[in-house]
């Protein structure tokens, strides 16, 4: 899998996990996170938790930003196709973080 494809945080999550050679119990309790529940959020019917993506960016040694990146694109595409909304609404929400962030003095 290359760093371009597109994927869920999910399966980003297993890939490395795989790519380490790891089972899902072993990284379970690697990072302190339920078996279980892991698998669910490998599978993508569950949402790994902030603190849980931090705890994986840890053991993997990757910048948090880049699993949180994943992470809320993951809740942005899933609000929209739960909404049947049209994908140009990501345009429109671009210029109101513009304006918010203008209006907030935050660059």
């Amino acid at each position: 899998m290359s760093p371009d494809t597109i994927t869920t945080l999910g399966e980003r999550i297993r890939h490395m996990r795989e790519s380490a050679k790891l089972s899902l119990r072993g990284l379970s309790e690697q990072v302190g996170i339920d078996m279980s529940l892991l698998g669910k959020i490998e599978r993508g019917e569950r949402q790994p938790t902030i603190e849980q993506i931090k705890w994986i960016a840890k053991y993997f040694k990757i910048d948090v930003k880049d699993m949180m990146k994943e992470y809320l694109s993951d809740q942005i595409a899933n609000r929209i196709i739960n909404e049947n909304a049209d994908i140009d609404i990501l345009k429109v929400a671009e210029g109101k973080i513009k304006y918010y962030r203008k209006s907030n003095g935050i660059s």
